[in-house]
């Protein structure tokens, strides 16, 4: 299905408002406003009563009008340019409005793409680099680990490393892109992060402590990503896309994973171990310049966007730029149950999550006896599938909204996806006799686990529109802390049973129990304002 209309050279908008009258009935008009960027023609379409419908062509080169208001209710009132909506009133059924009208009416307007796809597109690719500098080390830590003569359980310690950062930076970083928008910290975030790749093999050589400094000052900078792509999404696209924007941007995330886990065993084959990570660091410079010049933290700031686009955009939100200068108590926010469903589900995913990215290497290495190339191989096909069945989920979520299922009965389906099929694959895997039958149920495993996408990383926007890059950093760094135990507690597991089956089944209980708290107290009402 189309994830973003454009509305740039056409725009269609509909209302309706009533007007009391003391001798008649109500009457309600409805206005169709199609706007020709080009030419600055419109041609609206108006009904009074129920029977009388009159036609008027307009010609204005230099004004827009547009008319919103509550779904479904009968009020509205008129607003010009890109005035937001009424606070509160978040109208999912009212965006996405951008049809066409019958050849002849309106000009051919030019094709242009909107200022959102530019927005995803290079989300979507920082979130890309994002997961492939985290691989390269789950990759590279094999060879480091024969040189260094690394034991399993310090193994453990180095993958975990960078999460002590990502615990301490995920909160400020979605308090920070809140107050002063996503683009800066993220751009702030990118720029640390890829010296600080570039940097690791360096620090390997020199000592452990440095190593694991230098992981963690990586860590620190990446917990930013997350919070401030979550805040510029919510700014970004309107209720209706934004399940569909979030799978694309997590597409992204997964095919890091594929591009790294083939691409690093040929840069260390090739020319070493500084190589593929300096390769990835490079990358992550030439994604800053572009866009630090090209985006902006708000639509409302872009000097590119459409009239038409932007009020696309903005139905029915309320003005962020003014609403969320000061935080909430974190009392506050812990203090209801709903928070707590969105903080449970993160830490159930990002505890199978980082089980399956640091160890899936060295699972198929030890348990199944392959290379390393062969090993990138089988894990590399998991995180491919996950990418494409994250943008299925989040279209097919935002079908059943617009199909006018509620959204919190979405929130919750798609979410028990998410938990319920990878917990049972992971409990098949024990029966797996093959690589290539461990990697189909890996595959299943991770393609599944992606529907959580559209269940708890969207409840978060449903709950605390004004603070959702604040309670994501706390959500995140509340699963950070459950990946660093997964991805140490493996480690050791391995080392003390010589089996990764007891970690993956307990893995599976997590998922189980998640699910029902998710399940009896999650919702997609605001419940922080």
């Amino acid at each position: 299905m189309a994830v973003l209309s454009s509305p740039s050279s056409r725009s269609v908008c509909w209302s309706h408002s009533s007007s009391p009258s003391s001798s008649s009935p109500p009457s309600i008009s409805s206005s169709i406003g199609v706007s020709d960027g080009r030419r600055g023609s419109k041609l609206r379409i108006v009904s009074k009563g129920r029977n009388r419908i009159s036609r008027e062509a307009l010609v204005s080169g230099k004004t827009q009008e547009a008319w919103s208001g509550r779904d479904g209710q009968g009020k509205g009132k008129k607003k010009g340019g890109s005035g937001g909506g009424a606070a509160g009133a978040m109208m999912c059924s009212a965006e996405g409005i951008g049809r066409r009208l019958e050849r002849g009416q309106v000009g051919r307007a030019a094709v242009a793409i909107p200022e959102r796809a530019k927005v995803l597109l290079m989300l979507a690719v920082v979130m890309c680099l994002c997961n492939a500098d985290r691989v390269v080390m789950s990759v590279a830590v094999v060879p480091l680990a024969s040189r260094y003569g690394w034991s399993s359980s310090f193994l453990g310690i180095v993958q975990s490393s960078f999460l002590w950062g990502y615990l301490i930076s995920s909160v400020a970083g979605g308090a920070l892109a809140d107050r002063y928008g996503g683009k800066r910290v993220l751009a702030c975030g990118v720029a640390v992060w890829s010296l600080a790749t570039f940097l690791t093999p360096w620090a390997a050589n020199h000592s452990t402590a440095m190593l694991l400094a230098v992981r963690a000052l990586f860590g620190l900078a990446e917990g930013v990503a997350f919070p401030s792509m979550s805040t510029l999404l919510f700014r970004w696209f309107p209720c209706s896309e934004r399940a569909s924007a979030v799978g694309i941007s997590m597409a992204g995330f997964h095919m890091g994973n594929v591009i790294s886990f083939l691409a690093s065993p040929i840069i260390l084959s090739s020319i070493g171990i500084n190589g593929a990570f300096a390769f990835f660091a490079a990358l992550g410079f030439i994604w800053l310049s572009a866009w630090t010049l090209g985006i902006t933290n708000d639509p409302r700031d872009s000097p590119r966007i459409s009239q038409a686009e932007l009020q696309l955009i903005r139905a029915g939100k309320m003005d962020l730029k003014t609403e969320n200068s000061q935080l909430p108590p974190l009392r506050y926010l812990l203090s209801k149950l709903p928070a707590w469903s969105c903080i449970l589900a993160n830490m159930a995913n990002n505890w199978g999550y980082f089980v399956l990215l640091s160890w899936l290497p060295v699972y198929f290495k030890t348990v199944y006896n392959v290379n390393l190339k062969q090993a990138a191989w089988f894990s590399a096909v998991p995180w491919g599938v996950m990418a494409l069945s994250g943008y299925i989920a989040g279209a097919s979520s935002d079908f059943m909204i617009k199909s006018g299922c509620r959204i919190t009965k979405v929130r919750k389906l798609m979410q028990s996806i998410g938990f319920i099929g990878p917990a049972v694959s992971l409990l098949c895997l024990r029966y797996a006799q093959t690589p290539t039958a461990a990697a189909v149920l890996m595959t299943i495993a991770l393609s599944l686990s992606s529907f959580s996408q559209a269940g708890y990383f969207l409840n978060i926007q449903d709950i605390a529109p004004k603070y959702a890059g604040f309670l994501h950093g706390i959500t995140n760094s509340a699963g950070t802390l459950a990946a660093i135990i997964s991805t140490i507690g493996t480690g050791y597991f391995v080392q003390w049973l010589g089996s990764f089956q007891a970690f993956l089944t307990l893995t599976a209980a997590l998922y189980f129990g998640t699910t029902v708290f998710y399940n009896l107290h999650a919702t997609a009402e605001q419940v922080f304002f």
